[in-house]
């Protein structure tokens, strides 16, 4: 029962992050969209750390061999394949001149409520590994979370959510993740030979997520300051992620 009071604190720490949208109740737009690219940068390099310090050396460890890699290669296509059909369904409903705003805003809760339902399990999977394994993952999920949450929370706004109900829905959507959580402990524990297939796969993911969706808005700013800082922001985001590892 210990493993799961430690599932429990990290999918709802995790869960509490959609309310960061509170931000936008004091603090303008334009100071937010300042703060963006650092946020980005920062939640990359955990994203970064959690895979090469804890997941990928994780799976390896229990695949005994090189398997691990095509596992990991399945999670980063499996993370694709997921992306497009919510990017779709996003692009779709925002390019379409005769539907409602509101319909994208829609499209971000239900796609959002997947991710964190799939981050739950990864994160349950991960603490059933071992406490520091689980605490590293969960850091790099925050991280991954905040400026993700603060872009959905935007998206909510423009597609006709009031503040308040952007604040509501977004944390309704986002507690997904303690149902992914539980559920994944009490499957996952008859079942403890598929925990490295789904830390391997997590880790393919969350490679995808950070070099694929994160470096490209990174590679997007123009300015050598904004571009200095975001990569250190990357390096801290590494940096605290690695010393998790103590």
């Amino acid at each position: 029962m210990t493993i799961l009071i430690y599932i429990l604190i990290a999918v709802l720490a995790v869960s509490l992050v959609s309310l960061i949208g509170v931000l936008y109740f004091f603090f303008n737009e334009k100071v937010l969209g300042r703060l963006m690219p650092f946020l980005v940068a920062f939640a990359a390099g955990g994203l970064l750390g959690g895979s090469f310090f804890h997941l990928i050396p994780e799976s390896f460890e229990a695949f005994e061999g090189s398997s691990a890699s095509i596992y990991i290669i399945i999670g980063i296509i499996l993370f694709l394949l997921f992306e497009q059909v919510i990017h779709w369904h996003h692009e779709h409903g925002a390019n379409c001149e005769n539907c409602k705003h509101d319909v994208t805003g829609y499209s971000v809760l239900l796609g959002d409520g997947l991710h964190n339902f799939l981050d739950g399990i990864l994160i349950a999977s991960a603490f059933m590994v071992n406490v520091p394994t689980g605490i590293a993952l969960t850091t790099a999920i925050l991280f991954h979370e905040i400026p993700q949450e603060l872009g959905d929370f935007a998206i909510l706004i423009k597609s006709g959510f009031s503040r308040g109900q952007a604040l509501f829905w977004n944390l309704i959507s986002a507690l997904t993740a303690v149902v992914g959580g539980v559920a994944a402990f009490y499957f996952l524990g008859s079942f403890e030979k598929a925990v490295p297939y789904i830390v391997a796969i997590g880790a393919g993911g969350f490679l995808y997520i950070a070099l694929v969706d994160l470096f490209a808005e990174l590679k997007a700013s123009k300015s050598w300051p904004i571009k200095f800082g975001e990569i250190i922001s990357l390096v801290l985001g590494l940096v605290v992620i690695y010393l998790s590892t103590g």
